[in-house]
């Protein structure tokens, strides 16, 4: 078995980056993989030249899981995999009426499935290898509907109740599972999901993506089950607990128009 490895999924840009930077300065060896490989070679070149580490770079379209079961097969080929952070993730705004059905389906390819697929190889793996640390990218969005990101939120909310009820089981052993809960943060995802004009990021400044991924990185190293970050998107997260069932989908709603 060779080094410990770190892997990151949607290391193309945004999160995804700050995490792979963020290992890298702890001297990890690095397996980034999304869509957009060119990106990756790019930062994968920088890593290398700054830490001289060892940073593999896997082109792969998360949305297929067959994709995904490959990739982990090979990935993990005389590799003990210490870290997996699951950050990839899609979403777009708009009614849930008016949407591409390619593009919501996609979402839930992503942002569940394959989220689903690489968590629980990973488990399996770490415990076998004996021990290693999941951070799984959630949302605050998934403490509560949204209407106009109805399939975004819906996603986010699995990926909360999986890696807490998950947590739970691994209680105990040397593998632990951190779900992330950033709400607005500055990257490329807005743009991306249509998101850049709505109330959720022109009532604050969006938090920048570097304080996010710090953040949710030292809650993984400590263990935490889920981490919410700022103080706004704590309340964000204890509301729709608070709140009567019924108003909490017509709030969110002001937030994403």
């Amino acid at each position: 078995m060779a080094a410990k490895w770190t892997l990151i999924t949607g290391a193309s840009e945004g999160l995804g980056v700050e995490f792979a930077r963020i290992a890298a300065s702890e001297g990890r060896d690095l397996i980034l993989a999304a869509r957009q490989g060119a990106k990756m070679e790019r930062l994968a070149e920088e890593l290398r030249a700054r830490h001289k580490i060892a940073v593999e770079v896997w082109p792969v379209d998360l949305s297929d899981p067959d994709a995904v079961e490959t990739f982990w097969r090979k990935a993990m080929l005389r590799r003990h995999v210490e870290i997996v952070v699951n950050n990839a993730g899609l979403g777009r705004n708009g009614p849930f009426a008016g949407q591409d059905f390619e593009r919501e389906r996609a979402s839930v390819m992503v942002n569940v499935v394959a989220l689903t697929i690489l968590t629980k190889r990973a488990v399996a793996h770490m415990l076998q290898q004996g021990g290693g640390r999941i951070l799984n990218i959630g949302s605050t969005a998934g403490f509560m509907p949204g209407p106009n990101m109805a399939v975004y939120h819906a996603t986010k909310a699995y990926v909360l109740s999986l890696g807490e009820a998950v947590a739970e089981e691994l209680r105990g052993t040397p593998v632990t599972i951190t779900t992330l809960c950033p709400g607005a943060t500055r990257t490329n995802f807005a743009r991306d999901a249509g998101m850049e004009g709505i109330t959720l990021f022109t009532a604050l400044p969006p938090a920048a993506a570097p304080r996010v991924a710090r953040a949710g990185w030292r809650a993984m190293r400590r263990g935490r089950r889920v981490k919410v970050t700022g103080l706004a998107n704590w309340l964000f997260s204890v509301g729709p607990r608070l709140a009567p069932r019924a108003l909490v989908p017509r709030i969110a709603a002001i937030f994403l128009k």
